[in-house]
């Protein structure tokens, strides 16, 4: 027996136990090909990073381990997409993004091929890997490729939502998720479509609109500062890219403060996103982006890196508060 397929190899069961939603991907594929979606699956050497061992264990005829060349991953994706199939291929989101960015825009998007692209371990989630797998810089180059959906999950349950979804969206998409580590926000049987956010509510002095792994944390944030008297919401942006224009209004409108949060640089991401539609649309809101300020994050624990960016609750939470006060 193929041990690396095994599911009680001490590698999966380690993994798993560390990291809950790791199995996600793989599950929800797994119910797709069993409900008669033609989906098929491929990694770069990551199976075990992405829980994709667990689909390659139910469909090994479906799955393709391309090896570390991810860039041929992407282009097989295109091609194999031409046969009626829909790929959905994996790697660590800043291998994905940033090498693979031609792929992605010639092979993928200008053919209109319907590939599922999943980049995870997406910001500074592998921590002390260091700059190099660090992708901070995935919103702004995909977002800016023509016809190409953008998607951050903030949850598990809501990436599954996303995946179910996908099979009835025409255009390729690029999902962006953590590491299977993020806490559960959302409950498993949730509505979700592509480019309408979850607004968890819209507040007088200050919304925050967030996406991915933020999403949380800022909804503690705003859960502790509406208790000490302020009136604060929360926009859950999942997809970036088509934005909710509808939503970001709602929130320049009715907010006195929109404050954008991101695992990813300031400049180009969500918060460039939000910005251009409030250029272009009016709203009489103060617009104050927040993540990494324009510069190669540190190395160090994921959790620690979240502190130091103040990304975790008490960050977001300290960020806002200045603005009130």
């Amino acid at each position: 027996m193929n041990r690396a397929l095994n599911p009680e190899s001490w590698q999966y069961r380690e993994l798993n136990k560390r990291a809950p939603s790791l199995a996600t991907l793989a599950n929800t594929l797994i119910e797709l090909a069993e409900a008669g979606h033609p989906v098929v699956a491929g990694t770069a050497d990551l199976q075990h990073s992405n829980g994709l061992i667990g689909f390659a264990r139910r469909f090994p005829e479906r799955f393709t381990q391309f090896g570390i060349s991810e860039q041929n991953m992407v282009s097989a994706a295109a091609g194999m997409a031409t046969t009626g199939v829909m790929p959905y291929v994996a790697t660590f989101a800043s291998f994905l993004a940033l090498l693979c960015c031609e792929q992605i825009r010639m092979d993928v998007a200008y053919c209109a091929q319907p590939v599922r692209l999943i980049g995870h371990h997406t910001g500074i989630s592998l921590g002390f890997y260091g700059t190099s797998h660090h992708a901070t810089e995935d919103i702004a180059i995909m977002r800016s490729i023509a016809d190409l959906t953008v998607v951050s999950p903030a949850d598990g349950p809501q990436f599954a939502a996303a995946l179910r979804a996908s099979v009835n969206h025409p255009q390729p998409i690029y999902f962006r998720i953590a590491r299977g580590h993020d806490p559960v926000l959302y409950a498993d049987d949730a509505p979700f479509e592509f480019g309408k956010a979850v607004v968890h509510g819209i507040g007088a002095d200050l919304t925050i609109i967030a996406c991915g792994m933020p999403v949380h944390p800022a909804k503690a944030a705003m859960e502790a500062l509406n208790k000490k008297g302020h009136s604060v919401g929360l926009i859950d942006m999942h997809t970036i890219k088509p934005l909710d224009r509808e939503a970001v209004m709602a929130a320049a409108r009715k907010s006195r403060i929109v404050l954008t949060v991101e695992e990813h640089n300031v400049l180009g991401g969500l918060g460039g996103a939000v910005a251009e539609v409030m250029a272009e649309e009016g709203g009489g809101a103060r617009l104050v982006r927040h993540g990494i300020k324009d510069e190669f994050s540190l190395i160090a624990p994921p959790t620690h890196l979240y502190r130091h960016y103040q990304l975790d609750a008490a960050g977001i939470e300290s960020v806002a508060q200045s603005l009130l006060a």
